[in-house]
């Protein structure tokens, strides 16, 4: 395909010349006034245009300010003579690419025509690659009506211009804090460099070290012969998302601490120091504040790592934004399973919106997903929903059916016999069992790691097992 130029000239004799030179390489427009140039713009898609600065009634300088009014992007080559070289000047500042001097030499023209050129093709490279990053982020499904999301979204968009300002984001589970990091990312001058997300709930206290900071062959019984690199070291030139970092030990926090501070650190079992570039924001469901009062977070960690806050109000308080996320969740299932949903019914509608949502985004987003799936039609109706009536009753049952012994309980050891339960119900699946405490995963394996809770132990009393 054939770029497209528009040559803007009075002169009917360098019209004629410029139209048969380049011709033969590029799909070219030609117009004698500014006025035209403006009306061709807005009609059709240009590529470059050749503008002569000396034109009747609107003059060149004049004629690309409207042009960039039409298309801010859009290259521009001002053509001159030479005592006007000053007016070319002004004509870079307001946004022209390059300049060629009249009489216009041949071989100049066609150098600077193609360096322009290459100049388009990489910036179309560039947003076909955000598109692409856009695409595999999720960030399609960034969509928000109410205040608090658009603020967040906007902070985002700002802090990003920062290259290794921490950033703290926090709301509840759920409410999408991990597209607000990569949002982050996504706007910043690390596109295209690691993103690499680590769940510090998820993972093994014991082992969290490690998988931050790596560490060094024979470091430990059980790690790989050749060492291992941390998800410092692999997020290099990019962007380290610590998710829940209020479940770093205290070791693992004084260790952060210093690599924010100094930018270096030692892997586990290491005596030489890594250096890496990088951004870190990390994402709490909890109150640091709180964690700090109880003797749980640093002080001065907390503060280093909140040089930025965003904080994400949970989706009970945007009710705007639930209807926009179904529908968006609908288009999103009616590929994923071959459906034809179109929209709400209003009975549909008005059940999402006096849903608690106590799972935010995540749980709306699990909701649409079974009624597109389960169900058929054009309409999601309210029927269609009418299994979130059915669990509400049943918790609403299940907790009134629940009363504390006048000796008081172990509410810890409590939590530990329904993980167990939850386990054994579900035969070790914990997926299902997540989901039957109301718990996201990463939940769950923390809760897992946190009481010693083994498979043996599991698998020893599952019905299924006997």
């Amino acid at each position: 395909m054939k770029y497209k130029i528009l040559i803007v000239d009075d002169d009917r004799l360098l019209q004629k010349s410029l139209g048969n030179v380049l011709a033969e390489k590029y799909d070219t427009v030609i117009v004698g006034s500014g006025e035209e140039a403006a009306e061709v713009l807005r009609k059709r898609p240009i590529d470059l245009v050749l503008l002569d600065i000396r034109l009747p009634q609107m003059d060149g300088v004049q004629t690309l300010k409207r042009i960039k009014e039409i298309d801010s992007d859009i290259l521009v080559i001002m053509m001159t003579a030479y005592e006007d070289v000053k007016t070319v000047i002004v004509s870079m500042k307001m946004g022209a690419y390059d300049y060629l001097v009249k009489p216009l030499d041949i071989d100049e023209l066609d150098i600077i025509i193609e360096r322009t050129l290459d100049t388009l093709k990489l910036k179309k490279e560039i947003e076909e690659l955000r598109k692409e990053y856009r695409r595999e982020f999720g960030l399609a499904g960034v969509v928000g009506e109410s205040d608090g999301i658009r603020h967040a979204l906007q902070l985002a968009t700002t802090v990003a211009k920062g290259q290794t300002t921490t950033v703290l984001i926090e709301g509840e589970t759920g409410t999408g804090k991990e597209i607000i990091a990569k949002t982050i990312h996504f706007h910043s001058a690390r596109l295209g460099k690691p993103f690499i997300c680590i769940n510090c709930g998820a993972i093994s206290k014991d082992l969290i070290e490690s998988e931050l900071f790596g560490y060094e062959k024979g470091a430990f019984t059980g790690g790989l012969a050749e060492g291992k690199q941390g998800k410092l070291e692999l997020a290099h030139g990019g962007t380290l998302f610590l998710d829940e970092i209020g479940e770093l030990l205290p070791s693992a926090q004084v260790k952060l601490l210093r690599f924010l501070e100094e930018r270096e650190f030692y892997p586990v079992g290491g005596t030489h120091k890594k250096r890496v570039d990088l951004r870190i924001i990390a994402a709490t469901n909890r109150s640091l504040e709180e964690e700090i009062s109880a003797g749980k977070f640093r002080e001065d960690l907390y503060y280093r790592l909140n040089v930025v806050k965003i904080s994400l109000p949970p989706l009970r308080q945007r009710r705007e934004d639930i209807i926009p996320l179904a529908l968006f969740f609908i288009d999103q299932f009616n590929e994923a399973f071959g459906k034809s949903f179109q929209r709400l019914s209003k009975e549909a509608e008005e059940i999402l919106l006096n849903h608690p949502w106590k799972g935010n985004v995540r749980e709306l987003r699990n909701v649409i997903e079974r009624a597109v799936l389960m169900e058929n039609g054009t309409i999601i109706k309210g029927d269609h929903f009418s299994f979130l009536a059915r669990e509400r009753s049943q918790v609403g049952q299940d907790i009134k059916a629940v009363t504390i012994p006048t000796g008081g309980i172990d509410l810890e050891a409590l939590t530990r016999a329904y993980v167990v339960q939850a386990l054994r119900v579900s035969a070790g699946n914990k997926a299902r069992a997540a989901k039957l405490l109301r718990l996201s995963r990463p939940t769950l394996l923390y809760r897992v790691g946190k009481y010693g809770i083994t498979e043996e132990e599991v698998k020893s009393k599952s019905p299924l097992a006997e």
